[in-house]
């Protein structure tokens, strides 16, 4: 990653004035997969976190990563739901329910991610058929960038820029 990304969080400014943020356990497991090499398979999992009540901000605080069941490849990643959801279950526990479901997240091995054309059907189709309060985040982390779209039931995801 670049010197320039490597702060204790990331923060993108939303259409509505309000911010996304990625905290610094998220950012720190996220980076670990990093395709920075020709031999890394794409990795991901969910964004778990909390909407702020004073100011509508959203808090990524954690994020799972690449368990049995899922599967890597260089160019494809697939989330196995039920480990996934047993970890997004038990953050939601443990948290007496202010931990909640955000989005997700995954890795391209390219400079600036751009989410293909497998990423947006999956998207879409997500934003059309789970149940999830809005807006759910969908973040790709790259070599040199992490980007983020926003994603609101039956539209399509908008980029938002990072502050």
């Amino acid at each position: 990653m670049d010197q320039k990304n490597l702060g204790p969080k990331l923060t993108f400014q939303r259409a509505d004035g309000t911010r996304f943020q990625i905290g610094v356990d998220a950012l720190r497991i996220m980076r670990q997969y990093i395709q920075d090499e020709s031999d890394k398979p794409e990795a991901g999992g969910v964004l778990l976190g909390r909407h702020l009540s004073t100011s509508d901000d959203v808090i990524v605080d954690l994020v799972t990563s690449p368990m049995e069941g899922d599967l890597q490849e260089r160019y494809r990643f697939f989330r196995s739901r039920r480990r996934h959801q047993q970890a997004l279950d038990s953050a939601w526990q443990e948290s007496g329910g202010t931990c909640t479901y955000l989005g997700e997240w995954h890795t391209h091995p390219e400079r600036t991610p751009n989410p293909s054309f497998t990423d947006r059907i999956g998207w879409q189709r997500k934003l059309w058929l789970d149940r999830f309060t809005d807006p759910i985040f969908f973040v790709i982390v790259g070599i040199a960038d992490i980007c983020v779209w926003e994603g609101y039931r039956h539209a399509w995801p908008h980029s938002i820029p990072r502050v």
